[in-house]
C-alpha cells in the first residue's frame, strides 16, 4: 500500500548566519519521511506561511509516489503561477518526496534517475580580495586543495557598501550601494591581465558580472573579456534582458553562463534554442525543485546547452544534495558551484568564522569535497541529507531589510543587483 502525505513541516534556521527553509513531508509509514530546499533567504516567513497555510492542507491524505502529479497541482492550484515565493514552497515538497521515494527504493536518487554518468562533480569556489594581490593569495589557497576552477571577484561586484552615496552621486541621491559600471569594467579587464600573467594558463577562470552593467556595455565588455580564455561569463544580462543575450554571444568567443534568476520556463527556452548560452544556471529551489530541473537539463541537452546550477550559501545543505545527485545522472553536466561553507574549513577559519561547525552541527550526511577538486555525494538512500532539528533551533533566523539589492547609479536611478 503506498504512503500518504501526513503532515508538511517548514523549519527555518540559519546556522551559517543566513536564513535556511528546510520543509520535511512525514508521510502515514512509520519513520518515513523526507526533506526538501524551500529557501528564499530574503523571504523565508512567508513561504513558510504558504506551506503550512496553503499547501499541507492541499497535500494531505494523498499518494506520495505521484511527484509529477502532485508538482503540477501546487503549481496551477493558487491560480497565477510562477515566481520565487510559490515556486519555493513547491520545491521543499518536491525534493522530499524525491527523498521519499529514494528512501522507499532503499536507492540514492541519482540510482532514480538512471544511475551515475560520472563518479565525482568537479567544482568551483569563490575567491575575492580587495585588492588583487589579496584575490592571488586567496586563489593560491585553493589550488592547495586541488581546485582546478576559481570564480575571481575583485570587491564583489564592483559596488560600494551599502549606506551614504559617493561624491559622485547625484545630490539627494538615498542610501544605497553605488555601482560605477565603467570603472568596473576597466579594473576587471585590468584584474584579469594580472591573474593570467601569475596564474598562466594553469587554472580555469570564471567571473560573474552580476547583471550589473546594462546590455549594451555587456556587448563591449564580453569581448574585451576573450582574451583571458574564460570558463565562462556569469549573468551579464539580467532575466528581463534575456533577448540581448543572442547578440552578445554573436559578439565575443567567450562562453556565457546564465540564470540565477530564473522563475519560470520562458525566460530561458528561446536562450537555448538560440544556442546563445552555454550554461544554465538556475537556482534549483527558484524554479521549483528537482522535477522541473530534471525537464530544464534534458531540454537544453538536445541543443548542446550544459548546466552549472547555483549553489551558494542561502541554499540549505537539502538542495546541495539533490544538485550532486542530477548532477551524477544528467549527459549535460558543466561544472557545479560549490559555497565555501560546505567545501572545506580552512578558508572560513582563516576569517574567524564557525559557520562550517554550525552547519555540520544542524545537517548530517552532506555531500563533501574530497580535497581534489571534487565533491563526492554520500549515497545513502534518497538525498541522504538529515537534519537535527533540536540544533536548528540554536540558530533562529531574522528577518531584517534587505540591504545589498539596494543598488543605484550615480544619478540615483535603481540599477538591478
Amino acid at each position: 500500500m503506498i504512503p500518504k502525505i501526513r503532515a508538511v513541516r517548514a523549519i527555518e534556521t540559519a546556522p551559517g548566519g543566513i536564513n535556511l527553509l528546510v520543509v520535511k513531508v512525514e508521510t502515514t509509514e512509520q519513520g518515513l519521511y523526507g526533506l526538501g530546499c524551500a529557501t528564499f533567504s530574503y523571504r523565508t516567513a512567508t513561504i513558510k506561511n504558504l506551506i503550512e497555510q496553503y499547501i499541507e492542507p492541499l497535500l494531505i491524505g494523498r499518494d506520495v509516489d505521484r511527484i509529477s502529479d502532485l508538482w503540477q497541482l501546487m503549481h496551477q492550484n493558487g491560480y497565477w503561477r510562477s515566481g520565487p515565493i510559490e515556486n519555493n514552497a513547491i520545491s521543499g515538497v518536491d525534493m522530499a518526496l524525491w527523498d521519499i521515494k529514494g528512501k522507499m527504493a532503499n536507492m540514492p536518487v541519482y540510482q532514480l534517475l538512471g544511475g551515475k554518468l560520472r563518479e565525482a562533480i568537479p567544482v568551483y569556489q569563490h575567491a575575492d580580495g580587495a585588492t588583487v594581490e589579496e584575490l592571488i593569495e586567496n586563489i593560491e589557497k585553493y589550488q592547495e586543495v586541488g581546485l582546478r576552477y576559481v570564480r575571481c571577484q575583485n570587491g564583489i561586484y564592483g559596488g560600494t557598501p551599502f549606506g551614504a552615496p559617493p561624491e559622485q552621486a547625484a545630490k539627494g541621491a538615498p542610501i544605497g550601494t553605488y555601482i560605477d559600471s565603467p570603472a568596473y569594467m576597466r579594473n576587471t579587464v585590468k584584474m584579469f591581465e594580472k591573474l593570467r600573467s601569475h596564474f598562466g594558463d594553469s587554472l580555469e577562470f570564471i567571473h560573474d558580472v552580476h547583471e550589473r552593467i546594462n546590455p549594451i556595455e555587456a556587448r563591449r565588455f564580453c569581448k574585451e573579456m576573450d582574451q583571458f580564455r574564460l570558463f565562462f561569463l556569469e549573468d551579464v544580462v539580467s532575466p528581463e534582458n534575456v533577448s540581448w543575450l543572442r547578440e552578445i554571444h554573436n559578439y565575443c568567443t567567450t562562453p556565457l553562463s546564465h540564470g540565477e534568476l530564473y522563475v519560470n520556463n520562458n525566460e530561458w527556452h528561446n536562450a537555448v534554442i538560440d544556442r546563445s548560452v552555454d550554461y544554465l544556471r538556475a537556482h534549483i529551489s527558484d524554479i521549483g525543485g528537482i522535477t522541473p530541473a530534471l525537464r530544464m537539463a534534458a531540454f537544453a541537452a538536445e541543443f548542446g546547452v550544459r548546466t552549472c546550477w547555483h549553489c551558494p550559501p542561502d541554499l540549505s545543505p537539502v538542495a546541495a544534495s539533490a544538485l550532486i545527485n542530477i548532477d551524477l545522472a544528467i549527459p549535460n553536466f558543466g561544472l557545479q558551484e560549490w559555497s565555501g561553507v560546505r567545501t572545506y574549513d580552512f578558508l572560513q577559519q582563516s576569517k574567524g568564522h564557525d559557520a562550517d561547525e554550525a552547519l555540520h552541527e544542524v545537517f548530517k550526511n552532506m555531500p563533501e569535497y574530497g580535497n581534489d577538486g571534487f565533491v563526492y555525494g554520500n549515497d545513502l538512500p534518497g538525498l541522504g541529507v538529515e537534519i537535527d532539528e533540536e540544533a536548528a533551533k540554536k540558530y533562529p533566523p531574522a528577518h531584517p531589510v534587505t540591504t545589498w539589492t539596494q543598488t543605484r547609479n550615480f544619478d540615483g536611478s535603481l540599477q538591478t543587483p
